[in-house]
Formats: structure tokens, sequence, C-alpha cells
């Protein structure tokens, strides 16, 4: 049987939050997506800094300045190692690839008392409005939740609206920050903390 025909397997080993997130107990599997495309979803590791690159060479540079909040027009080499180079007992990141090509990033960021998770996705270009970033996404609650994590939080520009109704869809609150009218916050409770 090729990694194309076998089943999905859960991407959460139920050992991986014994010490931290822990991933590399986080098991890689087969996801498809809404048009049926097989996509691997696995931890980013440290060695995969060419592969966070590369996801960002193919955004637009208005889908980097949407991400990073900021114009952008390829990251630093200490940006790429922060995204790739993680410390799993409190962050995590999901890489989404097909045929060794990069399609998505996602991060999670835990507070130190594994409370609350910041998160931040970031898509091709031409692999947007696929579903990669949602099939991303709904792995990162799942982690999140059996991970103890209460609250599941960002940042978003008003103006990213696909992010904003991809949030909306999945059940977080949006809501104005107070301070930066440019800026939602996005907002899930995972867990009664």
């Amino acid at each position: 049987m090729n990694m194309m025909e076998q089943p999905a397997a859960p991407i959460l080993d139920r050992r991986a939050f014994y010490d931290g997130i822990g991933a590399f107990d986080l098991v890689p599997s087969w996801e498809r997506l809404r048009d049926a495309t097989a996509v691997r979803i696995r931890p980013l590791r440290p060695e995969d800094e060419p592969m966070v690159h590369d996801v960002a060479a193919h955004m637009s540079h208005e889908d980097l300045r949407l991400r990073f909040f900021t114009p952008v027009k390829e990251l630093t080499p200490a940006v790429a190692a922060r995204l790739s180079r993680l410390d799993y007992h409190r962050d995590l990141g999901l890489l989404a690839e097909r045929d060794g090509v990069a399609l998505a990033m996602a991060h999670l960021f835990t507070d130190p008392d594994n409370l609350r998770a910041e998160f931040a996705i970031a898509v091709r270009s031409d692999w947007k409005r696929r579903g990669v970033g949602y099939l991303l996404m709904t792995r990162l609650i799942d982690i999140a939740r059996q991970g103890g994590i209460g609250e599941f939080v960002a940042e978003v520009l008003r103006e990213n609206e696909p992010m904003l109704q991809m949030c909306r869809k999945l059940g977080f609150a949006v809501v104005p920050e107070p301070a930066d009218l440019a800026i939602m916050l996005v907002r899930k409770r995972l867990a009664e903390n």
C-alpha cells in the first residue's frame, strides 16, 4: 500500500501532552481537502526552515502583509528560524505538504500556564481557498483542546475577511480590538480553566 492509500491516522498520539505539547509524539497523517486532494499534515521540524521560507516565497506581498501585519518581501532568517525551531514544550508548528512541497503552515504559541494559546496560519497564495488553512486550523484546535488549553486567540487585520470568516465558521467570537480599530480579536473557549 502506498502512502496515498493509507488511512488517515490521528494527528495526535494520546501521550503528546504528557510533557508539554510534545511535537515528536504528533503523528503525521494524510488528509483530504474539499476537492479530494490529499495532503500530508505533520509537525514542523528545525530542518524545515527552507520549507518555511518556501511557503512565504509563494505568498503574495498582500498575503504576507495580512499574516505579519506589516509589508514583508520575504522572511528574514531570524523569523524563519523562530517559525521552524520551536520549543515543543509550549509551542507547536504544523506543516501541510504535497509531493514534498510545503503548502501551508500553522502555529500555536501557549502562555506559560498552558491556559491560552495564540495561533497563526500561512498558506501559499496558489493554494488559498482550497481548505488547507481550514484543515490546519481544525487540527490546531483539536491539539489545543486535547492539551487542556482553555482558550484559543489571535489578532487578525480587519481587512482579512477570509480569515475572519473561517474563524466565525469555527465558532470563534470576533470583536474589535479597542486600542486599534484595524485589528479584530478572535477568541474560542476550548475548556473551562
